[in-house]
């Protein structure tokens, strides 16, 4: 009972104890925050990649096809079994794509990806993504009226609409203004020939109009594209081309407006028509261009993935590129896409199939998800553990705090300590006293930095607005990140481990201290009292 009694009084008396407990304090604290927010960006990566990505992936190398998807898809079906709860065949394709800003077209390299409409949301959380509610459900590359997410202005047919409606009505007074010319350009010839008492020019021979600065083409993109002839005249205002929904940063712009709100500015949007641009599968290949119209856009807020991927229907990019055998007509893919049930082994599965498609016999990659994105997610981990790593040296340096204070106590109570072993108290009961002295430093200081931690996790983002308020400056900024508050997840089991090493650390401080009071001898101790 008295090694508890001293091990508190120490810890209540000694104030010089207190700089230690608010170094462990600190340091279970900041590895909790860390880790907390760490967690939360990797958890977020993870959700992101692989709701992007489907589990497994059975791609051809280079510009190779699979030929005859149907097949791949069977054979794939009985090398994994139940396993297996969902597979889609896509096209993947480099692209430039072009859209006008202003009268002026914006180029731009994506990833342009061809997609069954019925299957694609089955590997992959896709659908989840897009803006119009009714695609979420069940995607179409048709355009929708109107019902698009609140951020983005008026778009789909009653934009479309509005557009055609207000080009035409620029192109109508363009040639009213061009026949108005025409009329003063002759009557002002005529008058001129009446003077000069000299024969009329001929219509043929006026001058060219584009040098009074009214230009030939039509202004309205739309028209431009119109094939000649009365027949099968392309409407605009009441058709549209092949669909084609776009990653979000494609063509939009994020910034912060004068009052210091996140903006989102879109160069294009559900309703426009843009030109895609992307080779044939002949050899060489040959470029292909076609216009498509935009029926949505897709945010996943991985900026890598909404900067550069396109989607179109997959049936219309394989008959653009040419995907079929022109004597069976058995088309061919890129890639076939594979979602396993939940608790299905990973990386069994790959293997299955990377020996069922074996490179002597198929020039095939089968790869996890997992393995895609294999650098970015080592990255990740490797940079936790390091931080890990160095903010445990903070605690490492409470702990020789603690370790000179304890030296301190021995020398200061040496007289204490002879009183006590001459009343006959053990080596070991003293030993225990400093030990538990220890102890109880990295409960208290472990337990307030718990403490600490979860306050400032649970209100980060309420103390990072704080922080931008004081300083002027900003902590998280969305606009880089694509995330409008900061992740933080708290995990228990990290946790706990955190506050066992702060008091491992602690106790193992006090070893030595400890060792020195249990061989004081009481004789030498109380040699000078």
């Amino acid at each position: 009972m008295y090694k508890l009694l001293l091990s508190w009084r120490y810890l209540c008396t000694r104030y010089i104890a207190l700089a230690s407990i608010v170094s462990v304090t600190l340091g279970v604290a900041t590895l909790i925050i860390v880790n907390s927010v760490m967690e939360g960006f990797t958890v977020e990566m993870h959700k992101k990649l692989h709701g992007i990505l489907s589990d497994v992936v059975v791609e051809a190398m280079g510009w190779d096809n699979l030929v005859d998807p149907d097949w791949h898809m069977a054979e794939i079906k009985q090398t994994l079994g139940d396993d297996v709860v969902g597979m889609t065949a896509n096209v993947r394709v480099p692209a430039m794509i072009n859209y006008q800003v202003n009268g002026r077209w914006v180029p731009q390299q994506v990833m342009l990806i061809g997609i069954d409409d019925k299957t694609y949301a089955g590997v992959s959380d896709f659908s989840q993504y897009l803006l119009h509610p009714a695609n979420q459900d069940q995607l179409s590359f048709n355009l929708r009226a109107t019902g698009y997410d609140a951020r983005l202005p008026t778009s789909g047919w009653e934009y479309r609409r509005a557009k055609v409606e207000y080009e035409q009505a620029i192109e109508d007074e363009v040639q009213r203004i061009k026949a108005a010319r025409r009329v003063d350009l002759r009557q002002g010839e005529q008058s001129q020939a009446g003077h000069d008492a000299t024969p009329a020019a001929a219509p043929e021979a006026i001058a060219d109009e584009s040098a009074f600065g009214v230009a030939d083409a039509p202004i309205n993109p739309f028209a431009a594209g119109r094939p000649q002839g009365p027949v099968d005249v392309f409407d605009p205002a009441t058709e549209q081309h092949t669909g084609v929904v776009l990653g979000i940063s494609i063509c939009s712009t994020r910034f912060r407006d004068k009052d210091g709100q996140v903006k989102d500015y879109y160069l294009c949007r559900p309703g426009d028509d843009v030109k895609l641009t992307f080779p044939g599968t002949g050899v060489p290949p040959k470029m292909i261009s076609e216009t498509f119209t935009v029926v949505d856009l897709y945010e996943s807020k991985m900026s890598e993935y909404d900067a550069s991927f396109a989607f179109v229907p997959l049936s219309a990019l394989q008959n653009l590129r040419g995907m079929f055998d022109p004597l069976s007509g058995v088309p061919s893919v890129s890639s076939i896409q594979i979602k396993l049930r939940d608790g299905a082994n990973l990386n069994a599965c790959r293997d299955k199939l990377r020996e069922r498609f074996g490179v002597e016999n198929f020039a095939y990659r089968v790869q996890s998800w997992r393995d895609l994105q294999g650098p970015l997610l080592s990255a990740v981990q490797m940079e936790t553990t390091i931080l890990n790593i160095l903010l445990f040296l903070i605690i490492a340096v409470a702990g020789f705090g603690i370790l000179a204070t304890f030296f301190m106590i021995v020398v200061e109570k040496t007289r204490d300590i002879g009183v006590m072993k001459a009343l006959g108290a053990p080596s070991s009961g003293v030993m225990s006293i400093f030990l538990g002295y220890g102890l109880a430093l990295g409960l208290v200081g472990g337990g307030a930095g718990v403490v600490i931690g979860l306050l400032f996790v649970a209100n980060i983002n309420r103390i990072a607005a704080g922080l931008e308020w004081l300083t002027g400056r900003e902590v998280f900024d969305p606009t880089v990140y694509y995330f409008r508050e900061i992740p933080a997840i708290i995990d228990p089991i990290t946790v706990c481990w955190v506050v066992l090493g702060s008091v491992l650390i602690a106790v193992l401080a006090s070893v030595l201290p400890a060792l020195r009071a249990a061989r004081l001898h009481p004789v030498e101790a109380l040699r000078y009292e």
